[in-house]
């Protein structure tokens, strides 16, 4: 049965729901009043600060890096713009569809693929990465008529990196490249993120990466005004980049030329310095690389052809590679036994040919000895058995605590990356480096191989050139450095690198003269005589042979050895022996006698610094040379005594 209600209960139920709905709506409109409120009032400050951040854009402005020049203002890096293509992946669907299409319009070889597929590999999905550099104008505008079809590529104006030498010098000024995400890892850690915001390139190695700071330069900032869509409507503000300061060198570049010319297609080393600042006139190590295969990211055939060659040209054997310096190691015995006074200059020993020592006969090369020999003639003559006496007496302890100031065995500080120790042994090393008690043990017959620079002795040609430096500027220590001065290309100001002196030896004056007056010699009348035949000039040098392997008592003869187990040929010397504006060390793979090898390299190189004369051709010496020198060659014709 239905219910009736009466017209007035109709309308107090209406009433109640009218008022129910109206309590609801206040209700509403009160919290959206006090939501308007917040947002509007409480939150005023920071929903404009979000906004101003939709509406404007920051977009870094990358700075220029900075050129590398050499001591003569020649240009050895420098910058130059091109067009490049880039993708980036994450707006990408299809990477090899694109790529396909796109190889329709521009040329993108195999090369490029295999290049833009490991860039992709060092890359975040995020950023852009080139499939195609140094675009034409042509290919640009192919492009951009078809720009259309490509979301997620753009054609970007982009500054390079060229080194116009190409190999010369390669080892000092380094190259740069593509930054990796282990480069992100170090930007983050000291804290420079902001300033590499846009970068896509940092110093990877030598002067490059060691003065990254300055040469890099402040990254720059652009406030933009975009839309909606993201796209710019105006600029409101520039903050411009910092261009990176330019470095100018000590390194004369010609000098350089004419140092790697001489090694010709051998390995090897040479490092020249100032002594009387520690400056690098020049830093070869052969072979050389190019670095502009690493700018634009390198392919996978030339880097294997670097990586896997027996030669390996990427490493630096000036400052990295450490070999035993053989005889160039005899005058600064000398300067130990005159220091120490456990010799005068005038005394004198007799030279039978060999060094008896715990029943064993150390032999010197020259059959039946050289007679009477005293300090000057053992270095002009190279007489080992003279140094097995002096080793001998002088005892493991006192060669290396003579040795270690003169930087023998330590790191010199030079301002390229990547330099390595050597080894100046001594007890207290061979503790450290070997594990087994017999092991650690120093026997009496490992100093007299000390004594003519074998044994453990192994030295970096950076740091024999810089021990000789110090021995001829009247033993002065300085850090060898390649930059001579930071050049701010905003202002002009040229910052020196001032000469680092480290310490000054106590040295007696007429120690040292009696050593470099034999050193002298050796260029007039003893081992190094040939190579510096009709010099105009007077130069002290040294040469030297180390073995770099026994023959455990076999006469050694370089034709029926493997070139690679031949010996390193060692030269040092320094110039014009009056007042030495250059000291060099000079290291020859496999090259066999010093004399044969090394010394003519030095010889062109001084020649070039003293004179302006230059070859730049392979400097050999006859094989009548090798015949001739007297050398060190103890380890392969020791004996045991009968």
């Amino acid at each position: 049965m239905t219910e009736f209600r009466t017209p007035e209960e109709e309308l107090g139920r209406f009433r109640r729901r009218v008022l129910v709905a109206g309590i609801v709506a206040l209700v509403c409109f009160g919290l959206l009043a006090a939501r308007f409120y917040y947002l509007q009032v409480v939150r005023h400050d920071y929903f404009l600060t979000r906004a101003e951040d939709n509406r404007i854009g920051l977009v870094p402005i990358v700075p220029t890096r900075g050129a590398i020049l050499d001591r003569n203002g020649v240009t050895l890096a420098r910058n130059f713009a091109a067009y490049t293509l880039e993708i980036t992946p994450s707006q990408v669907a299809d990477l090899d569809e694109t790529i396909d299409a796109l190889s329709e319009i521009v040329t993108i070889d195999a090369r490029d693929r295999r290049r833009f597929r490991k860039l992709l590999e060092e890359s975040r999905n995020f950023e852009s990465v080139p499939i195609r550099t140094r675009l034409d104008d042509a290919e640009v505008a192919r492009f951009v008529a078809r720009r259309y079809r490509f979301p997620g590529v753009e054609v970007q104006a982009r500054l390079f990196r060229d080194y116009p030498q190409g190999e010369v010098a390669s080892h000092v000024i380094g190259y740069i490249g593509r930054i990796n995400l282990r480069d992100q890892e170090r930007i983050e850690e000291r804290g420079d993120t902001a300033n590499y915001r846009g970068s896509d390139h940092i110093g990877k190695s030598g002067l490059e990466l060691s003065y990254e700071t300055e040469l890099h330069g402040v990254t720059g900032v652009e406030q933009v005004e975009v839309n909606a869509g993201g796209r710019a409507v105006r600029v409101i503000s520039r903050t411009p980049a910092t261009t990176g300061s330019d470095l100018e060198l000590t390194l004369d570049i010609e000098l350089q030329k004419v140092a790697e010319a001489a090694f010709g297609d051998r390995r090897g080393a040479l490092v020249a310095i100032d002594p009387r600042t520690g400056g690098v006139l020049a830093l070869a190590s052969k072979p050389a690389f190019d670095p502009n295969l690493f700018v634009d990211g390198i392919s996978t055939a030339d880097w294997n052809e670097l990586n896997d060659s027996p030669d390996h040209p990427l490493l630096n054997r000036a400052i990295f590679s450490a070999y035993p310096p053989g005889s160039t190691f005899k005058p600064f015995m000398a300067l130990a036994a005159l220091t120490t006074g456990k010799r005068t200059a005038n005394q004198a020993i007799a030279d039978p040919g060999y060094f008896s020592f715990a029943g064993r006969r150390f032999m010197d090369d020259k059959v039946g000895g050289h007679g009477t020999v005293d300090l000057h003639k053992s270095i002009v003559v190279s007489c080992n058995t003279y140094y097995y006496q002096l080793a001998n007496d002088l005892g493991i302890e006192e060669i290396a605590g003579f040795m270690a100031p003169l930087g023998f065995g330590s790191r010199t500080g030079i301002d390229i990356p990547g330099e390595a120790e050597g080894v100046l042994p001594s007890p207290a090393w061979k503790r450290g480096r070997f594990k087994k008690p017999e092991q650690q043990r120093w026997y009496g017959g490992e100093t007299i191989s000390v004594g003519i620079g074998q044994g453990y002795n192994a030295y970096t040609p950076v740091q024999l050139a810089n021990a000789l430096a110090t021995i001829v500027n009247g033993g002065k220590v300085f850090r060898p450095h390649v930059v001579r001065h930071v050049i701010d290309t905003a202002s002009g100001e040229r910052r020196a690198i001032q000469p680092e002196p480290l310490r000054q030896l106590a040295i007696k004056p007429a120690h040292l003269a009696a050593v470099r007056e034999a050193m002298v010699d050796v260029n007039k009348s003893g081992t190094g005589a040939r190579a510096f035949a009709g010099a105009p000039y007077s130069a002290g040098g040294k040469t030297g042979t180390a073995q770099v392997y026994s023959l455990k008592g076999s006469k050694y003869v370089a034709g029926r050895v493997r070139e690679r187990l031949r010996d390193h040929s060692w030269f040092i010397a320094y110039a014009p022996a009056e007042n030495p504006t250059i000291a060099l060390a000079v290291l020859v793979e496999n090259g066999g006698f010093g004399a044969q090898s090394a010394a003519p390299i030095a010889r062109q190189v001084i020649d070039y610094h003293l004179l302006g004369a230059r070859l730049d051709a392979p400097a050999r010496e006859d094989a009548e040379a090798a015949e001739a020198e007297d050398d060190t060659h103890a380890g392969h014709d020791a004996e045991p005594t009968p």
